[in-house]
């Protein structure tokens, strides 16, 4: 862990601890940037999985899915 000085906003600051539930600044600090980097790569992962959905790399899956479905449905329906 490296040490850095920075100058700091007060009242955002004051936020992000209240909203965070944290005591300190540095625990502040250190939780909010793991915050911003786990939610930055849940977007990477989701565009990745979007990607492959609009190639059609799903259909198949879903269509499965969906013959499955119909299936349950006629057995229930007897």
């Amino acid at each position: 862990m490296s040490v850095t000085q920075i100058e700091l906003d007060d009242e955002a600051l004051a936020d992000a601890m209240r909203l965070l539930g944290t005591k300190t600044k540095k625990d502040t600090v250190n939780t909010a940037l793991r915050n911003v980097v786990a939610g930055l790569k849940a977007l990477e992962a989701f565009d990745r999985l979007a990607a492959r959905g609009a190639q059609g790399e799903f259909d198949q899956a879903a269509e499965a899915h969906a013959a499955a479905k119909r299936a349950r449905e006629e057995v229930w329906a007897q």
